[in-house]
C-alpha cells in the first residue's frame, strides 16, 4: 500500500459473510474522541496549531499501532444523572449531534470530556461557567482519574465532588463516523475539536497507548501519505479538514459549519475483487483481490505505518 491506511487481513472474509447473510451486524456503541489543539510557532507555511495524538499499542485487538486521538465509549451512567453544565444547552447539543434526547447528548459530550481527561490528563471543566481548572497533575487528581478509568467513579460524581461544571462551550462537534457493519466491534463516534486550556498539559497516561505526540495536522497527514504513520480513515480525514486553520480558535469557530452526517463504509464484491469505500471520501477506496490481496495489504500497512514523528 502506498500510504499508512490500516487494513486488517480478516476483512475480505467478513465482507463476504455479510454479503451472503451469514454475519450478524453488531449494534455500534456510542463513542467520542477529541482533537485537542494547541497554538505554537507557525510552520513554514504560516499555519500553526498542533494536534495531540497517541499511538495505540501494537498488542491492541483494534487498530494496534495506529495513531489516533484520545477517546472512547460512552459510560452508561453518563445518561442517568444531570451533570453541572456550562455552554450551549443540552437541547442545542442534541440537535447538533443528531440524537433524539438530551440524555444522549449529555452522554456523548461527557464521553468526550471524560475520555480526554482519562487518556491525556486534560480536563475541560471549571468551578464556574467562565473558568477552567489550571492544573490536574496532583496526586489527588490522579487518584480520581484512575477511579474514572476503572469505572469506580462516575463522571457526574467526579464533577459534583469537586464542584465543577462541564465546559461544553470549549468543544466543537466536527464529524461523525460509524464503524463498518462487517466489524465485530463497532462504534458510532463523534469527533470533537477543542483547544488545550491554559495552564494544563497533556500526559501519556492512557493504558492503550505506547506514546503520544503533538504534531501539526498537515504534517501528520503528509506522513500518512508517505506510509510513515499508520491511521484509520476517520483520523486522516479529520486531519486534512483541520489543515487550513491557523489557530486553535479558528478551528473551534469553524466547527459549527462542519457536516455531521454519519460516514459509514460500504463494501461489495465485484467478481473476485473486494471494493471497500467510504461515501464522500474517495481517497480511502480499496480494491483488493478477495482471495490473496488482503494479507499482503495488511503486511504492507503494518510495515509502512510504524514510523514515529
Amino acid at each position: 500500500m502506498p500510504n499508512g491506511q490500516w487494513y486488517p487481513p480478516e476483512w475480505p472474509a467478513r465482507i463476504r459473510a455479510l454479503a451472503g447473510g451469514d454475519l450478524k451486524v453488531v449494534t455500534p456503541r456510542r463513542a467520542a474522541t477529541v482533537m485537542l489543539l494547541r497554538d505554537g510557532r507557525p510552520g513554514p507555511d504560516g499555519r500553526g496549531p498542533a494536534v495531540h495524538m497517541l499511538r495505540r499499542r501494537t498488542s491492541m485487538a483494534f487498530a494496534g499501532g495506529a495513531y489516533a486521538y484520545p477517546g472512547g465509549g460512552v459510560d452508561p451512567r453518563d445518561d442517568d444523572h444531570l451533570v453541572g453544565w456550562a455552554g450551549p444547552s443540552l437541547e442545542s447539543w442534541a440537535r447538533r449531534l443528531g440524537v433524539d434526547t438530551v440524555a444522549e447528548a449529555q452522554a456523548v459530550v461527557c464521553a468526550a470530556v471524560r475520555e480526554t481527561y482519562e487518556e491525556a490528563g486534560v480536563l475541560l471543566a471549571g468551578p464556574t461557567a467562565g473558568t477552567v481548572v489550571s492544573d490536574t497533575t496532583g496526586a489527588d487528581w490522579e487518584a480520581d482519574r484512575e477511579a474514572l478509568v476503572a469505572r469506580e467513579l462516575s463522571f457526574a460524581g467526579f464533577l459534583d465532588r469537586r464542584g465543577l461544571v462541564l465546559r461544553s462551550d470549549l468543544l466543537g462537534a466536527w464529524a461523525r463516523w460509524i464503524t463498518p457493519e462487517f466489524e465485530p466491534r463497532r462504534y458510532d463516534t463523534w469527533f470533537f475539536v477543542a483547544a488545550l486550556p491554559e495552564g494544563q498539559r497533556t500526559r501519556n497516561v492512557s493504558t492503550e497507548a505506547d506514546r503520544t505526540v503533538w504534531i501539526r495536522p498537515g504534517d501528520a497527514a503528509d506522513r500518512y501519505d508517505r506510509g510513515e504513520l499508520l491511521m484509520m480513515p476517520p483520523t486522516v480525514a479529520t486531519l486534512r479538514a483541520l489543515r487550513p486553520y491557523g489557530t486553535a480558535a479558528e478551528a473551534l469557530e469553524a466547527a459549527s459549519a462542519q457536516d455531521l452526517t454519519p460516514v459509514l463504509a460500504e463494501a461489495r464484491m465485484d467478481g473476485d475483487m473486494l471494493v471497500l469505500s467510504w461515501p464522500g471520501h474517495d481517497e480511502f477506496t480499496q480494491h483488493v483481490p478477495a482471495a490473496t490481496g488482503a494479507a499482503s495489504a495488511a503486511r504492507d500497512a503494518g510495515r509502512k505505518g510504524g514510523g514515529a514523528p
